[in-house]
């Protein structure tokens, strides 16, 4: 434990600072992911002893939602992940899901191409698209559940939702400079985008905001538009990870958090989000 103390309060302090935020949100992020995924690759190669049951599940985001919809049970991880809703809120999306880190790196491939991804017609049609996907995935594993089908069949359709969004992670995202899998496909990733509401923790665009579109292109999660911010808005895939912040001069974004301070506010999400990742790298298994 003081091991994982002192990289939390290590990181509490790297990100406490925007111009270097984004920087360590992503180097923490993949560390996590890589500590996920090489637990699951010794538990397989070498030992159950690192599964966390014992027992091997598909390590795939989807399946938080999919698999107890398909068993009726095991709703450990929903719970653990409203949790997380609850505490830091969309920060499951920006630093506490052990998949998307691959498609945040990815993004960062492509940054420059961010505008013209903004004009196509994916973007316009995000939200047809995100609740396709959701409810798709709903539906598929309700109808697997229904129909008695066998563990093998269900198993097999996991997969291959999890090698889609592989495929958009190397091709689409990089290609777009935009998180294609987290943010268009990965239905946990819509779910937080409206269960963040549920947490007292918010991010908002304040009056301070001249329109000068600046931070349009530092935003990898499709929430920042012309047209959102002449309304004082940000989009619902917003995650607050504050990528933005560096590039406005204005400051036209501010945290909250009930009756606290913009400032105060902001350091508070970051320590909540960065202890619940450190907790998380902790206890990186499946």
């Amino acid at each position: 434990m003081g091991c994982v103390s002192l990289y939390s309060g290590f990181l509490c302090y790297k990100m406490a600072g925007r111009e270097e935020r984004k920087k360590w949100r992503l180097r923490a992020w993949t560390l996590f992911s890589l500590f996920f995924y090489g637990q699951l690759i010794l538990g397989v190669t070498a030992d159950s002893l690192f599964l966390l049951t014992g027992k091997l599940h598909l390590p795939i985001p989807a399946m938080i939602l999919a698999a107890p919809l398909y068993r009726f049970s095991s709703w450990f991880m929903i719970i653990l992940f409203l949790s997380t809703i609850l505490l830091t809120g969309p920060a499951w999306c920006s630093q506490l899901c052990y998949f998307g880190a691959a498609d945040a790196n990815a993004a960062s491939i492509g940054s420059k191409k961010r505008r013209g991804f903004l004009k196509s017609a994916a973007f316009k049609n995000k939200l047809k698209i995100k609740l396709v996907v959701l409810l798709t995935m709903v539906l598929a594993a309700l109808v697997l559940r229904i129909t008695g089908t066998g563990s093998s069949i269900a198993t097999f359709c996991g997969l291959a939702a999890g090698v889609l969004g592989l495929l958009l992670v190397v091709f689409a995202t990089p290609r777009n400079g935009m998180m294609i899998n987290c943010t268009l496909y990965c239905p946990i990733g819509t779910i937080v985008g409206y269960a963040k509401k549920i947490s007292p923790f918010g991010f908002v665009v304040n009056d301070n905001c001249t329109g000068c579109n600046a931070c349009i292109p530092k935003c990898s999660y499709m929430a920042l538009t012309p047209e959102s911010l002449s309304k004082k808005k940000i989009g619902a895939t917003c995650t607050y990870c504050g990528d933005c912040l560096v590039a406005c001069r204005h400051n036209g974004f501010e945290y909250r958090f009930a009756w606290l301070d913009p400032k105060n506010a902001e350091r508070l999400w970051i320590v909540a989000t960065v202890v619940l990742h450190s907790v998380f790298l902790a206890v990186a298994r499946i």
